[in-house]
């Protein structure tokens, strides 16, 4: 079988190398176990996949490198250079002292020399030492974020990661590096499918020259915070219907009509492949209308962040509004 071509873009800050569109991530919960991560990569590197994503609290950091090794060794890739490797700092490394090491700790992991993009994973601070995931409110203190973008653009003129950005990020919180970076963020990782649709956001980061990354893109019903309403919208049943689509296809394809990258979530090999059959056809206008019709609603809050005593003490704190 051919390889499927995945249409890529540049970033607007950084390396001139290329972004697939289309990446494979690699978080579950629970936890998944690294001989499933590998398996699936290498699946997913012999459909055509170029683009993976990790985070130190996901864990399979390792696996994903171990995955990379064997590619290598099995001739899938023709060198490490073939593939857009990212990775996230966690909250509990979101220090400026701390970022340069989380990250270096990261490309040991992984057994890397760089990554291709680094990005902040969440706009808050947790004491050293505490607990990563889930976090305890009491351990979340005041994140200076000057100190820590500073530190995320050293990353980047060491050249361990090619191109820096966020996650969970807010138009406000964007504007608030953008006053001072001299690199500024070049991508935004963001809950983005269907049925929270970031208009706003989308426009925000269009305009100054932020690509957005969505994760989720089909409502990662089976987590602990996902949603329902992509993978069950009357809407968007009717038109895989209609096209001979599937629901995720369809979501998929809407995602990739939004001008962003999209990073999906599935080790079924089958899946994999479907999911990398969206670049052939089209939505039609009175579809994408339909769509973004459809009701908003954002599915991954954060409440574990809130605490009465801490700085983040609202989903206002968090979100600046985009609710």
């Amino acid at each position: 079988m051919g390889l499927q071509s995945i249409p890529k873009v540049i970033l607007s800050c950084g390396d001139a190398k290329s972004m697939p569109v289309l990446g494979l991530g690699t978080s579950t919960a629970p936890l998944p176990k690294p001989e499933v991560v590998i398996k699936a990569v290498l699946e997913a590197i012999e459909l055509g996949y170029r683009m993976f994503d990790t985070a130190s609290a996901y864990k399979t950091e390792e696996a994903l490198g171990e995955a990379i090794s064997q590619a290598l060794t099995l001739g899938l890739i023709k060198s490490r250079d073939d593939l857009f490797i990212t990775s996230k700092l966690w909250c509990t490394d979101n220090h400026g002292d701390r970022v340069l090491p989380a990250l270096q700790k990261t490309l040991q992991n992984m057994k890397l020399e760089y990554i291709d993009q680094y990005l902040i994973h969440f706009p808050a601070s947790l004491k050293l030492g505490a607990k990563p995931f889930p976090p305890n409110p009491d351990d979340v203190v005041h994140m200076d974020i000057k100190s820590v973008w500073t530190a995320m653009e050293e990353c980047q003129t060491l050249g361990l990661a090619k191109t820096i950005g966020v996650s969970n990020f807010s138009c406000k919180k964007l504007s608030d590096i953008l006053a001072f970076a001299k690199i500024p963020p070049a991508l935004n990782q963001v809950e983005m499918n269907p049925a929270w649709q970031q208009g706003k956001l989308k426009e925000f980061c269009k305009a100054n020259g932020i690509m957005i990354a969505a994760y989720s893109p089909l409502g990662a019903a089976g987590a602990f915070w996902g949603t329902k309403e992509v993978l069950e919208s009357e809407v968007l049943i009717e038109i895989a219907k209609s096209k001979g689509k599937s629901v995720a296809q369809v979501a998929l394809r809407w995602a990739y009509e939004q001008g962003v990258v999209i990073v999906m979530k599935s080790f079924n090999k089958e899946r994999l492949k479907q999911n990398l059959e969206i670049f052939d056809w089209k939505l039609s206008d009175v579809e994408s209308k339909k769509i973004a019709a459809i009701p908003q609603s954002r599915a991954n809050l954060c409440k574990m962040y809130i605490s009465n005593t801490g700085p983040i003490q609202s989903l206002e704190d968090i979100w600046d509004g985009e609710l």
